[in-house]
């Protein structure tokens, strides 16, 4: 039963953002009265994140927020590692600092993880969405996915987003060693090789921004994650 959520934030220079996606985070009550925390792991900013983020902890009294920093500046993968081996909850789930992705979404995902009985919910950017900006990047993602399809035996349609709630036990369990962004791919692939694992997607509404606007992958990112979908498949 699902009674406590871990949201995982990877942070990394996000002082532009930082405060609304907490805030967000904040006023989000989750479905069915499931408890949260949210774990903010620093990946070592050189501007103003942690310091904003300590300063809405104490103006907002959120007992539930709890602030980690990495010693040094590791990726997003490693972020999200240390969040997970530092979740208390039933489930956990990442939250990108961006604003890229609505807060509010991610009840769709609890609401498909516990009426299907899932083990793991993928929220879908491109799946219902015909707002979408279809640019490089759109159909990057979408080969990177059809790509990670054929390794994995899944049907999924957007296998790079940041919304997959999965199972605490079952994300525990594995052993990843992807630091930066390989580490959508190499999850993936091994949640997909535990044997019952139940998945499901649900559509969610996406805010693309620019590289201007502080997006940080590229195309060696892309390489990567084609790499690491061919690596972790065996």
């Amino acid at each position: 039963m699902l009674q406590k959520l871990s949201i995982i934030i990877p942070a990394f220079n996000e002082e532009r953002t930082i405060k609304e996606v907490l805030d967000q985070l904040c006023k989000l009550n989750l479905v069915r009265g499931i408890e949260k925390e949210i774990l903010v792991i620093d990946d070592c900013s050189t501007d103003q994140t942690s310091n904003l983020v300590n300063e809405f902890i104490e103006n907002n009294a959120a007992q539930y927020i709890k602030l980690y920093q990495q010693e040094k500046n590791q990726g997003k993968g490693a972020a999200l590692q240390r969040g997970i081996l530092l979740s208390t909850g039933d489930a956990l789930i990442p939250q990108d600092a961006d604003l890229e992705l609505d807060p509010k979404d991610i009840n769709k995902l609890i609401q498909k993880f516990i009426s299907d009985e899932l083990d793991v919910v993928y929220g879908s950017r491109f799946s219902a969405n015909d707002n979408i900006v279809k640019n490089p990047a759109y159909y990057a993602n979408r080969f990177l996915t059809n790509l990670s399809n054929v390794f994995t035996g899944l049907k999924i349609t957007d296998m790079e987003t940041c919304y997959k709630l999965t199972r605490s036990d079952l994300a525990k369990k594995l052993i990843l060693k992807e630091k930066r962004f390989g580490f959508e791919p190499e999850i993936t692939a091994k949640l997909a090789k535990i044997k019952g694992v139940k998945f499901g997607e649900v559509p969610i509404n996406y805010f693309g921004r620019s590289y201007d606007e502080g997006k940080k992958i590229g195309w060696k990112d892309g390489l990567k994650a084609i790499y690491c979908i061919v690596k972790y498949a065996f």
